[in-house]
């Protein structure tokens, strides 16, 4: 019989290595490239968090030839650790033994080896599962996991429990046509567009929830900023007095988010050249005001009056960067007959709902606001949308036995990645992007 105990403990090899000079060190890598000099070789082995230059002189180790050391070579190399400025950590390992642990088949489609690809999305994302080795591809998803782990660490330090929501359900909550509907042992069902429900159920239990998961959207739109399929992070709070609550506990979030990535991704940050933005406080605008402030000062007159078009949200953020010095900006109240049957109206004007947004960097990141939270009022307004409301018993069961005022947001992961590292598509922020298009890989 064996018996299984704890893992080892995790060893950064490149802080290791760095702190053993003159000394040796064992570790297991991929090779990233191979740079062949006349009786020796550069080999660039590839570890978990970035590259250790080693050196392969003469043209024999053990019985592993230099010749036989290629890219993508899995290795497990033993050498001595060299003071060497010019290499990107300041030293080199020198190697003196040598085992490879797995070979390549074929040659790599792509040139990992060199700083930049230089590669077309159609290119790309059919060999994520090898462009991903890639140090940048690597960075930007360090990043972006870095900001859920912030997000995450933030909301439970407010007192926030992390909950996991259905994304197989009965109804869509947000309504309309932009929903994937799936055969559930005979019975519609659909994927999840939101877990709004669920957050305001779990948010009447524990008061504050948050969650990190998946949403679908069945939008037909092909654009550099949608996906079919992305990572929420959500959350709803419970005895709130307006939706400021929630837009202030969003800033403090934001605040800490950009906190944590500067202390837990400082090398991916500099090699993605990221420019994180400080946040002292966040400015809030109406919407009514956002469209004058358009037309005055931009010369901008809008035919959307529901919504913000993509170039009005650039024009905005412009305005705020110039006015008040911030990359973020609130645009709240919009107009009530656009935003979901949950939202809560403003009681000073009823064609407003207490709703807002959150654009960063030209791009709406964020929607949020304060929900109805009165039985009566939840019946009137599905009556009058014309919804049906025997639909969404299990729903308004929820407002039927109490229910205190609560609001909460919805922030997408990777649409807050593509503006805080400036890319230029958003299936650059996802690692297997679904779209209209791409079920693979």
């Amino acid at each position: 019989m064996e018996f299984v105990h704890d893992p080892k403990q995790y060893v950064d090899i490149i802080k290791i290595a760095g702190e053993s000079i003159g000394s040796e060190v064992s570790f297991r890598g991929t090779v990233h490239r191979v740079r062949d000099m006349s009786d020796f070789s550069f080999i660039i082995v590839r570890v978990e968090r970035g590259l250790i230059q080693c050196t392969f002189q003469g043209d024999q180790i053990g019985d592993i030839a230099r010749s036989d050391v290629r890219d993508a070579m899995v290795i497990e190399v033993t050498g001595l650790v060299h003071e060497e400025p010019r290499a990107e950590h300041g030293f080199e390992v020198v190697l003196r033994d040598i085992k490879i642990l797995a070979r390549p088949y074929e040659q790599l489609p792509v040139p990992l080896g060199k700083k930049y690809m230089g590669l077309s999305l159609d290119v790309d994302l059919p060999l994520r599962p090898i462009t991903l080795r890639h140090p940048i591809k690597q960075a930007v998803f360090r990043v972006q996991g870095a900001i859920a782990d912030g997000f995450s660490e933030y909301m439970l330090s407010q007192g926030f429990t992390h909950i996991h929501t259905p994304k197989i359900v009965s109804a869509g909550a947000e309504g309309g046509a932009n929903i994937f509907k799936l055969d559930y042992f005979g019975q519609q069902a659909y994927l999840a567009q939101s877990p709004q429900f669920y957050k305001q159920y779990t948010a009447g239990v524990f008061g504050r929830v948050f969650e990190v998961g998946n949403v679908y959207r069945a939008e037909r739109h092909n654009t550099s900023r949608h996906l079919n399929e992305y990572i929420g992070l959500d959350f709803e709070m419970a005895y709130i007095d307006s939706m400021y609550d929630v837009m202030e506990m969003e800033t403090g979030m934001l605040k800490y988010v950009m906190n944590y990535l500067r202390e837990h991704c400082a090398e991916e940050l500099a090699l993605l050249k990221a420019d994180i933005p400080e946040i002292k406080e966040i400015p809030s605008i109406r919407f009514h005001e956002a469209k004058q402030i358009m037309e005055e000062k931009y010369g901008h007159k809008s035919k959307n009056r529901y919504d913000l078009n993509p170039d009005e949200e650039v024009m905005l953020c412009n305005w705020a960067k110039e006015v008040h010095g911030s990359e973020f900006v609130f645009v709240t109240h919009f107009p009530s007959s656009k935003r979901p049957f949950y939202a809560k109206d403003d009681e000073e004007d009823k064609k407003l709902a207490l709703s807002f947004d959150l654009l960063f960097r030209g791009l709406e990141i964020t929607t949020g606001g304060q929900r109805i939270h009165d039985y009566q009022e939840q019946i009137d307004k599905l009556e009058e949308r014309k919804m049906n409301a025997e639909l969404f018993e299990s729903f308004t069961m929820l407002h039927k036995y109490g229910m205190p005022p609560h609001g909460g947001l919805g922030l997408g992961l990777e649409r807050l990645t593509m503006q805080l590292l400036k890319l230029s598509n958003v299936r650059d922020a996802s690692m297997f992007p679904r779209d209209m298009n791409r079920l693979e890989p």
